[in-house]
């Protein structure tokens, strides 16, 4: 039945949708051809970005190796030093040379202290660290990958961004805890406001990007500034965004380097709180970047970086083919590429031809792609080199491959174009994004191969430190009733924390002979065991204790380290063997040793300690690659397989037990247990 009732609604007055901004595609530098008005290619946002950059970094913090002694002893024993008042110093943390600087050691105290606060325990805190700076890493990539899409191209953005994420090299890097990683972040940053073109109009940039340069510089690792060169060049000589006509140039130059002048003496105010606190640690009037310049640029004939190793010439193109496999010969190519673009693609390079009172892109990219070219030089030029030096210019590589692989994207279109004679069909083709694809895919697939490499065949010595505080100082507080017994078949997730606190009734000493060079740290060796070393056929200085401080760390507690103001008699800047830092090897407990059993090298400061099980007895043996007597890519990458292994040979990687000495301290502290006095 039809009903007479009328229904009257009343709806709340709507509020006008916000407008979105219009941003405009095709503003960067790089300019697509093809397909102008389509959607644009995927990219992620930043925090989309972040969240899956962080999965890899932390990944990286958990499982990557510690790939230079130099930050063990230079950074990670500091540290340590001043949070728990023992490890090993160096001669480049000492009063006398202080070219150590304890403002960027302490800059990792508070994740150091995290765990301890909430009772994880040491090793957490060697974790929480590394996990700090690759959030930092993190975050500074995906900070660089948003602006090279904004201020560049969105292809360009989107290969940087997988370049990146599967790169060997920045699985290495961003959590390192080196000055080197340190200038990376830091440039990284830095380099995504100088993407920016410079203008009269734009203080920020300049301000911003000096600033990162210095703290890179000044913090870090100061030859990290030379990467600033190009940066540099541009404001005080390129008009960037700048449109100048001829009567106005001298003004305008004026101007400019007045600018970046002031942004310097700003920057330099960077330097009062690092000489302030190195000063003050050191206990003298200490400027650490100027003291690394001076010992490594004016050390002299008989000092300098050179009594450390020397390497040939191509050293830094076989290192980074391991970390960046087919990048690297992409980001060399990036600059003639840009030339060759500009001959025969030059509307990617901006639709219009600039004026004479402004910049071309041409210019404007060939600036940012040049900080590589620099950097790569003057470290090739010298003697001394290390896989660390590279370091400031890792995410460089990535970008200068990125546009390489762009503009050479571009020469096929062209190609394509001049063939089919049809734009539209080389818009429909598949082919360009394929090979691009499939080049992004391979050089993440070979990285992937060369982390897994690192894992399973250098990783040994944190695998063996780890089985000492997890299973076998555990075993020695069970056998003497320190410690209650678990229950036999108990799963690993469900054993309880253990407080290895006790340990110290045992009075242990753990010797490192030939393999000091892989010692992980004392984050990774549970307080109350000693770590020494013992005579091996290494002839040049090792490490001092630094005179151990028992004050409980406060706020102001690590002022209380005597060690930091002390230089160990024997510590010097020559290289120079100092006998007494080695103890014998009767004192030893455990010993950390490799042995090559199908390839076996002794000598007399050198014997086989795994195969003399008279007075040794092996505690855990972990495989460690035999790389002179394995073949040159299998050794370099992974695959699963016997058909791959069979290739590579491998030793024992060994924390081996003084089967008497352990034996009578057992013992003595079960007696001493039993007797009521522990």
């Amino acid at each position: 039945m039809a009903s007479n009732v009328q229904h009257l609604r009343l709806r709340r007055k709507e509020d006008p949708k916000p407008s979105v901004p219009f941003v405009s595609r095709h503003s960067g530098i790089l300019q697509d051809q093809l397909r102008r008005s389509a959607r644009k290619p995927w990219n992620p946002d930043f925090l989309t970005a972040v969240r899956i950059l962080l999965l890899i970094r932390v990944a990286a913090a958990m499982y990557t190796n510690i790939q230079d002694c130099d930050e063990v002893f230079n950074f990670w024993e500091p540290l340590h030093y001043i949070d728990h008042g023992h490890g090993f110093q160096t001669w480049e943390v000492t009063p006398m040379y202080a070219i150590r600087s304890w403002a960027y050691i302490l800059l990792h105290l508070i994740p150091a202290r995290l765990p301890l606060i909430l009772n994880l325990g040491k090793r957490p805190a060697f974790f929480a660290v590394r996990i700090a700076l690759a959030v930092v890493s993190t975050l500074c990539e995906a900070k660089l990958c948003r602006t090279v899409v904004e201020k560049v191209n969105e292809r360009v953005g989107r290969y940087l961004f997988f370049m990146l994420l599967f790169s060997a090299g920045m699985w290495n890097a961003a959590p390192a805890l080196l000055p080197s990683s340190f200038a990376m972040y830091a440039t990284t940053i830095a380099f995504t406001y100088s993407l920016e073109p410079s203008s009269i109009k734009n203080k920020r940039r300049t301000l911003y990007a000096t600033m990162l340069f210095a703290t890179g510089a000044i913090v870090g690792w100061p030859f990290a500034l030379a990467l600033s060169m190009p940066f540099v060049s541009e404001e005080l000589f390129v008009f960037g965004g700048d449109r100048v006509d001829p009567s106005s140039r001298s003004s305008w130059m004026i101007s400019r380097w007045k600018r970046l002048f002031i942004a310097g003496l700003v920057s330099a105010l960077i330097f009062v709180p690092v000489i302030a606190i190195d000063s003050v640690a050191y206990g003298e009037w200490s400027i650490v970047p100027w003291n690394i310049v001076r010992y490594n640029v004016f050390g002299g004939s008989e000092r300098g970086p050179d009594l450390y190793g020397t390497a040939p010439w191509y050293f830094y193109i076989l290192n980074l083919l391991l970390n960046f496999n087919i990048l690297v010969p992409l980001a060399f190519i990036s600059l003639p590429s840009l030339a060759v673009t500009y001959r025969i693609d030059r509307k990617r390079l901006g639709m219009s031809k600039p004026g004479p009172d402004q910049s071309s892109p041409f210019t404007l990219l060939a600036l940012r792609l040049a900080p590589l070219y620099v950097w790569t030089a003057i470290l090739t030029t010298q003697a001394h080199k290390e896989e660390r030096f590279m370091f400031p210019a890792y995410p460089l590589i990535c970008f200068n491959a990125a546009v390489a692989l762009y503009l050479i994207r571009g020469w096929m279109e062209v190609a394509y174009i001049s063939a089919t004679k049809s734009s539209y069909r080389a818009s429909r083709s598949i082919i360009f994004g394929a090979i691009t694809c499939t080049v992004i895919a391979v050089t993440g697939l070979i990285s992937l191969s060369r982390v897994l490499a690192l894992w399973h065949y250098y990783h040994a010595p944190l695998s063996t430190f780890n089985h000492l505080e997890a299973d076998e100082l555990p075993r020695l507080l069970n056998v003497t009733g320190l410690l209650p017994p678990l229950l036999p078949g108990t799963k690993e997730i469900d054993r309880p924390s253990i407080d290895l606190a006790p340990i110290r009734a045992f009075d242990l000493k753990l010797c490192l002979g030939k393999e000091w060079y892989r010692f992980p740290g004392h984050y990774l060796v549970p307080n109350g065991v000693k770590v020494d070393f013992v005579k091996s056929e290494f002839r040049g200085l090792l490490p001092a204790h630094f005179e151990e401080s028992h004050v409980k760390l406060t706020f102001d507690g690590w002022w209380n380290r005597p060690g930091l103001r002390i230089t160990p008699t024997s510590l010097n800047d020559l290289n120079k063997e100092a006998p007494e830092f080695y103890v014998p090897i009767e004192s030893c407990d455990y010993l950390v040793d490799l042995d090559f059993p199908e390839h076996p090298v002794s000598s007399l400061l050198e014997p086989r300690y795994a195969v003399d099980n008279e007075t040794w007895e092996r505690v855990s043996c972990q495989p460690f690659l035999d790389a002179s007597h394995s073949s040159l890519l299998t050794r370099t990458l992974w695959l699963p397989g016997l058909w791959w292994q069979d290739k590579n040979e491998f030793g024992d990687y060994c924390l081996l037990k003084n089967r008497e000495k352990v034996h009578k301290k057992e013992v003595e502290v079960a007696l001493r247990v039993q007797e009521g006095k522990l």
